[in-house]
């Protein structure tokens, strides 16, 4: 546990007002919900007296004194293992992470994390909960991640996700070929029959909204950019899955495989054999913690993905050099055709 006490002294013109909503200007850096929640448990003094009644009205003009306690519950272990950091300061730091890298420790991965490289970077991360890690990306999934190095940069930038006003944008390569752009509004929760995967819950789910467009359509699949609203477990695996359009290699909600007619073995072969969803984290924006200004990051889609969206691009070409005559015409070879000669054409 992570204790230090702050001291603030209440402006006059609180007077009359409750004791939560008095101090919570006093500690900014922390959310309203966590200062009730540490005067309930009566680590809040007014003049030396505990106040545990977040309804409590103050008169104005009070020392407050706040005893700060954050249970970091840390004990995974630092390992020196190579992050890819973009961009660190103070309160931030920008880390692009790879494909089947987990980033917490838990059942089946109880080391080799981003936590665990975190704390190896950076020790004073251990007073920070979850080592500053404020959101996840699933293991197969790479790209973008923001860490917060303080207990204030971490609320936050909880507090900038809880509003809606963090963008994390996704390319992505999915199953079948789209028509248009669109919105998927449906709320996601653990699904009933399998409680290790997600699944639309339109009864008890949380509220999930993903915003997509058509970047590029291939046979039978097309690459998509998708815009989180929300940010819930596997949302935009699930949401895509929901469309009829799962993402290419998803092994939990996809297990379509489609073939174009046609295709080249070895282009077969490369689909067949690729194994993680196709998804990437590839711009991350938010409000700085402590300028308040609007920044962002992009990160470039790994190779693998790269190779995924030439392949699809190649199907196209060899396909349609199949389908073309020796000049350059697409004749149809299913359709009797009467060929014209020079000898032909009226002089």
């Amino acid at each position: 546990m992570n204790k230090q006490t702050l001291t603030a002294v209440l402006s006059h013109d609180a007077l009359g007002e409750r004791l939560d909503i008095a101090i919570v200007p006093l500690f900014s850096e922390y959310s309203r919900s966590r200062i009730q929640k540490w005067i309930k448990e009566g680590n809040v003094t007014l003049d030396g007296v505990v106040w545990n009644k977040p309804k409590q009205t103050v008169l104005g003009g009070e020392k407050v004194e706040l005893l700060v306690e954050i249970a970091t519950d840390l004990n995974a272990p630092a390992q020196d293992i190579s992050l890819n950091i973009l961009y660190e300061d103070d309160s931030v730091m920008i880390i692009n992470k790879p494909v089947g890298m987990v980033v917490h420790p838990g059942a089946g991965n109880p080391d080799g994390t981003i936590m665990n490289a975190l704390l190896f970077h950076n020790s004073a991360l251990r007073d920070v909960p979850r080592a500053g890690i404020v959101h996840r990306l699933d293991k197969d999934t790479s790209g973008l991640m923001v860490v917060a190095k303080t207990i204030p940069a971490q609320t936050h930038l909880v507090d900038q996700l809880q509003r809606h006003d963090v963008e994390r944008i996704y390319d992505a390569v999915v199953v079948g070929q789209m028509s248009a752009g669109g919105t998927v509004d449906r709320p996601i929760g653990r699904s009933p029959k399998d409680r290790t995967k997600m699944a639309i819950r339109e009864f008890g789910g949380k509220e999930a909204v993903s915003h997509y467009r058509v970047l590029e359509r291939f046979r039978d699949y097309t690459r998509v950019r998708v815009k989180l609203e929300t940010g819930r477990t596997h949302q935009i695996r699930v949401h895509m899955a929901s469309l009829g359009y799962p993402l290419v290699g998803d092994q939990t909600y996809g297990k379509r495989f489609r073939i174009p007619k046609g295709m080249d073995n070895a282009l077969v072969d490369f689909l067949r054999n690729f194994k993680r969803q196709a998804l990437h984290a590839g711009a991350l924006s938010f409000e700085h913690p402590v300028t308040g200004r609007k920044v962002k990051w992009k990160a470039e889609i790994p190779d693998d993905m790269f190779e995924l969206i030439d392949v699809l691009r190649e199907d196209i070409e060899l396909y349609e050099s199949k389908m073309l005559g020796k000049d350059g015409f697409d004749y149809d070879y299913g359709v009797e055709v009467e060929w014209v000669t020079d000898e032909d054409v009226p002089k």
